[in-house]
């Protein structure tokens, strides 16, 4: 995972059968790893693995990349940033690394190294990044069918945003990035790790990682000078949100949870 060094040993096992135990592979993958097993051959290059894969995801959201941080660049860096980016970036400042560039390298070093201790290829196909954008606006749908269903059972209008399309813009690409990076790659197995130290059983372990990372998702839009003010409502959805996120990086991967995220703000954000 990026950025987030677990104990080494069996503290970093237990943390793979934590999230192996919510977030197992697809029937497809199954089916692939047990003929690969049977014949000793490498598992076939399916979509549903080879979009699941960490180089995958992140040849899949470098344009978030680019366009978040090339975005802000020519706002100006004293531009509103997103919620995630600046604490990321707070605490690489506490630890003593300043520099401007360090986080979006640091992103895409993290996932070089988690394909690596993987042990996939070292292959993508753009077919695959073709089929991972429309994955990610039909999910992205998804969550507004949702949305619109928690509205009909408790209405509340949303107020609309004042700044420009661009600079919206921006903010959902980096939103879809750096939120998915702080909430779901690094916090979701950071507190089930946490939990399974302190006693809980595993699958209890990775659950309360999965509550816990989606409470803290919706609670961190409400802080700091530009955070909205709180309602019970958005705090709601909010918390929905993260969990089918999580769920989406669980079963997924990254990528996929990313580039929906992303999709969705715009979608909910531009419509």
């Amino acid at each position: 995972m990026t950025a987030v060094q677990s104990p080494s040993g069996d503290d970093s096992d237990s943390i793979e059968e934590l999230l192996a135990t919510i977030g197992s592979s697809s029937a497809a993958e199954l089916s692939d790893a047990t003929a690969a097993g049977a014949s000793s051959e490498p598992p076939a290059d399916t979509y549903w693995r080879l979009s699941r894969t960490p180089l995958t995801s992140l040849v899949f959201t470098l344009p978030l990349v680019l366009a978040y941080e090339g975005g802000v660049l020519l706002l100006g860096r004293g531009s509103p940033r997103n919620g995630a980016d600046v604490w990321l970036r707070q605490l690489l400042d506490a630890l003593g690394f300043g520099s401007y560039f360090l986080l979006p390298v640091l992103t895409v070093v993290g996932l070089l190294a988690w394909h690596h201790v993987e042990h996939d290829r070292w292959r993508f196909s753009p077919g695959v990044l073709a089929g991972m954008a429309a994955e990610c606006l039909l999910w992205a749908v998804a969550l507004i069918a949702i949305a619109r269903l928690q509205d009909r059972l408790w209405p509340l209008a949303a107020a609309a945003g004042q700044e420009g399309v661009f600079s919206r813009l921006i903010a959902f690409c980096g939103a879809g990035l750096y939120e998915e990076v702080l909430f779901r790659l690094l916090l979701l197995p950071a507190i089930a790790w946490v939990f399974a130290r302190v006693g809980m059983a595993e699958p209890r372990a990775a659950l309360g990682g999965l509550v816990v990372s989606s409470l803290l998702f919706s609670a961190a839009h409400y802080v700091g000078p530009l955070g909205d003010n709180f309602n019970p409502y958005s705090f709601t959805f909010r918390a929905i949100a993260g969990l089918f996120f999580a769920g989406l990086f669980l079963g997924r991967g990254f990528g996929i949870a990313a580039g929906t995220h992303a999709v969705y703000d715009m979608l909910v954000g531009l419509g």
